[in-house]
């Protein structure tokens, strides 16, 4: 192996890398925010309106994430969408997550007793409250692994935006292959970057877990 050619292409490496970290990171703030909208107008917003977001999570389901990055990118300016690349795979991926996430919270929120909903509603909470109070916190508790798991799937769905030249790891080393053909080292690079990102939300994860599940414990 070369290796040579890593200190060559290193610091293109680390900022592809970088990106790949901010496009991840933002796409995954962004989703869980709009998916958590879309849960709770799926929960209290009347019945034509859950019809219609109910529409768009079986659609942006139902379809490759690459088909909507296409879509997105390329079909955008025939409706007056011109975004650069890296916007463009930032809403993409928050688009594609979105309804990935609505599910985890809807799920997390049906997992919350009734009796406490009820006894909230009973001492003369509003409906704002109950759902500050007691829907969210209880309901993101229960969310907490399923969200880190989508979390660390949305890590690898990253490479797709290199289809549209957003200069993320991936695009970079396949730039790096394509002007050294050194493969082997490339990917081996690749490899390695991943598996420390999705290591290391993987523990942020389970300390996260842990700290709020002792944090209810010694409230009761």
């Amino acid at each position: 192996m070369e290796w040579s050619v890593l200190q060559q292409y290193g610091p293109s490496l680390l900022k592809g890398f970088g990106n790949t970290i901010l496009c991840w990171a933002l796409g995954t703030v962004f989703g869980m925010a709009l998916g958590l909208v879309i849960a709770l107008i799926q929960r209290y917003a009347p019945r034509w309106v859950r019809w219609i977001v109910q529409a768009y999570i079986e659609v942006i389901r139902g379809t490759p994430f690459l088909v909507q990055l296409f879509v997105l990118y390329y079909g955008g300016p025939l409706v007056g969408l011109r975004l650069d690349a890296l916007p463009a795979g930032l809403l993409g991926l928050t688009i594609y997550g979105s309804p990935y996430f609505a599910e985890i919270f809807r799920s997390g929120f049906r997992a919350v007793p009734h009796g406490q909903i009820e006894a909230a509603r009973g001492i003369g909470m509003s409906e704002a409250d109950v759902v500050r109070r007691i829907l969210l916190p209880l309901g993101l508790v229960s969310s907490l692994p399923a969200l880190v798991n989508f979390s660390i799937i949305l890590t690898k769905e990253t490479v797709i935006l290199s289809i549209i030249t957003v200069p993320e790891l991936l695009y970079q080393v396949q730039r790096m292959s394509a002007e050294t053909f050194r493969y082997v080292e490339a990917n081996l690079v690749l490899a390695l970057f991943f598996w420390g990102l999705v290591e290391t939300i993987s523990r942020v994860g389970l300390r996260l877990e842990a700290r709020i599940t002792k944090h209810l414990i010694e409230r009761t």
